[in-house]
């Protein structure tokens, strides 16, 4: 019986040339594939896979953020990070978000099946690369993730989560998709989070999480959306 994969990528040549390795191996079926995180949570609840294959830089929902949504809905999914970096904030953000397996997209062919047979079985897994550098931080003693920036300390997670997507052009009404949330909760979450931060508007938002470094879109210079 092949273990079900569900592929999340928004390279279309990527997740196509996954689908090959595992074709070849034999023991692996994909029985789904998405570009995005907001999908990725949705298809888990219908397919229910074996293993989720999810690149970490995704667009709205990052890998980090699907991977805590699809815990928080279904605890027992196993999930493989796939990543272009090895920095260790990236690293330890996927871990601490449930991950299983943190592979990098420079890795063989042979370490990405290795990944998934490992994780399919209940195991852990990862890059020979990101072993070492975990390595050197325990022997350091500072395995932490990055912290909050202080401006922004005293925001739930939750309400960090819809800050930045906030800052990256969402509206409300895109936000309580990509979250299984209702509308009003969304809209309640921005009124707290302006209080706390004493700003009056999105435009205020948006720039404490520029300034703050929470948003991947911080220097592109792309228009943010205002919608409600």
């Amino acid at each position: 019986m092949p273990f079900h994969v569900l592929l999340v990528d928004d390279h279309k040549i990527l997740r196509d040339g996954i689908k090959a390795i595992l074709k070849a191996e034999g023991d692996f079926d994909v029985v789904g594939e998405t570009d995005n995180g907001t999908d990725a949570v949705q298809f888990c609840r219908k397919l229910n896979p074996d293993v989720i294959v999810m690149d970490i830089g995704l667009q709205g929902l990052n890998g980090v953020e699907a991977t805590t949504e699809i815990l928080r809905h279904s605890p027992d999914a196993k999930i493989i990070i796939l990543s272009m970096y090895d920095d260790e904030h990236s690293v330890v953000s996927a871990i601490r978000s449930g991950a299983r397996a943190f592979v990098l997209k420079k890795a063989s062919d042979g370490d990405l099946v290795d990944a998934l047979r490992t994780v399919a079985k209940g195991g852990f897994y990862m890059s020979p690369q990101v072993s070492e550098k975990l390595l050197v931080r325990i022997q350091r003693g500072d395995l932490e993730a990055k912290p909050v920036p202080a401006m922004l300390e005293g925001l739930s997670p939750r309400e960090l989560q819809v800050l930045r997507l906030v800052a990256e052009g969402k509206t409300s009404k895109e936000i309580a998709v990509m979250l299984d949330l209702g509308l009003q909760t969304v809209r309640s979450y921005r009124k707290t989070m302006m209080k706390k931060l004493n700003v009056n508007n999105v435009a205020g938002l948006t720039q404490l999480a520029l300034s703050a470094g929470i948003t991947r879109f911080a220097a592109t210079g792309e228009p943010v959306a205002t919608g409600v």
